[in-house]
């Protein structure tokens, strides 16, 4: 009776390092992809992608002739990235980068690559800092990467003033701020907060006047949070730039005046969860919500 077979291995890395050397290599190549809107041309080999991710298995399905390698357009991945996504389907291992690694991530997103996903998750979570948390946090909620938003929600709550300030802040959509802001500005003043998203909605140029834009936001502040002196200024600032509407303000005021009667019953007068406690809010004594 024949003993069955024992398969054996040989050393990975002159294995690894021989297929990285096909990365982008016109050699032998029978694809050419032109990638991102500098329509820079990258290389590749048809047999290799389709069977290893089922995205470029439907891409490259159709017939191409055996004359010049076909050329197909992928515009909206940067050539880094792509470049990233070849290396991990030739080789099984990728270098990342903090400048790169969310738009490799959403390239394996969008190509099914689940090892590869995996990896930018663990590297975000590693580099993580104020300059990348907001875009990991828009890339985060695009994909529904529940984790990652609770990571980047934390951090934000923890570096608020730092992360704030950043350029990743203000391009983060709208609709996001309104949905997960909400939770994060407890830690800071509120006056800082109005400022940023004034500059916000300057910076992105809304055609509407920046009040009814931002009143989805404004209308999550907590104003009775602030000191009677400090709801004065804002008060009076408003005047000058109305922000917000004057019956919130109102409200404000009489969560001041009245402390735990009726009117300080409702959420307006009661601190979130993580609001840094002040000395006036002794009178807030109702429970977190």
């Amino acid at each position: 009776m024949e003993t069955p077979g024992l398969v054996v291995h040989g050393q990975a890395t002159p294995f690894s390092t021989a297929l990285r050397s096909l990365v982008n290599n016109r050699q032998y190549s029978d694809v050419c992809f032109v990638v991102g809107q500098e329509r820079q041309e990258v290389f590749a080999h048809q047999c290799l992608l389709a069977c290893r991710c089922n995205f470029f298995q439907r891409l490259l399905g159709t017939e191409s002739g055996p004359e010049v390698p076909r050329a197909v357009v992928l515009s909206t991945v940067p050539a880094e990235a792509f470049l990233a996504v070849l290396e991990f389907l030739y080789t099984n291992s990728v270098k990342l980068h903090h400048h790169s690694v969310l738009e490799v991530l959403t390239a394996a997103v969008e190509y099914g690559l689940e090892e590869l996903r995996e990896l930018c998750l663990e590297f975000v979570e590693k580099v993580l800092d104020v300059e990348l948390v907001c875009e990991a946090l828009q890339v985060a909620v695009t994909f529904g990467l529940g984790p990652l938003q609770e990571r980047c929600i934390a951090f934000i709550e923890a570096h608020s003033q730092e992360a704030l300030q950043t350029r990743g802040f203000l391009e983060f959509a709208l609709t996001t701020y309104c949905e997960y802001y909400r939770t994060i500005y407890t830690s800071i003043y509120i006056d800082h907060l109005l400022q940023v998203y004034k500059d916000i909605f300057t910076y992105l140029m809304f055609p509407r006047p920046v009040a009814e834009v931002a009143a989805p936001v404004v209308r999550e502040l907590r104003l009775a949070l602030l000191a009677p002196a400090e709801l004065s200024a804002l008060e009076e600032q408003n005047r000058r730039e109305p922000l917000i509407p004057v019956e919130q303000i109102v409200e404000a005021w009489k969560c001041h005046a009245l402390r735990r009667g009726d009117a300080a019953q409702g959420a307006p007068c009661r601190r979130r969860r993580g609001t840094v406690t002040r000395e006036h809010h002794r009178f807030l004594d109702l429970p977190f919500k």
